[in-house]
């Protein structure tokens, strides 16, 4: 008996396993971002947490990374978001 795998080759399938990836890495550069400031040890108050967290744009991510290396708070890692 044959089986129908054709789902998996669909743009359906492709665009599904692409929405996953790009949560995946989203909420691997959050993490990344949480754990730099982890290392620092720097606290993290829960509403910058659950910022971090609920942020899916990559290059957002990308700057609060950069961020995180040098700010000496966690709520510093926003600090150019309130410039503009």
């Amino acid at each position: 008996m044959a089986v129908d795998l054709s789902f998996y080759k669909s743009y359906i399938s492709e665009e599904i396993r692409d929405e996953g990836r790009a949560e995946g890495e989203a909420r691997r550069a959050a993490e990344d971002v949480l754990e730099v400031l982890d290392v620092r040890g720097i606290d993290v108050p829960e509403a910058v947490r659950e910022r971090i967290v609920s942020c899916d744009d990559p290059e957002t991510l990308r700057r609060w990374h950069r961020h995180a290396v040098i700010a000496p708070t966690a709520e510093q890692i926003f600090s150019d978001e309130q410039d503009e």
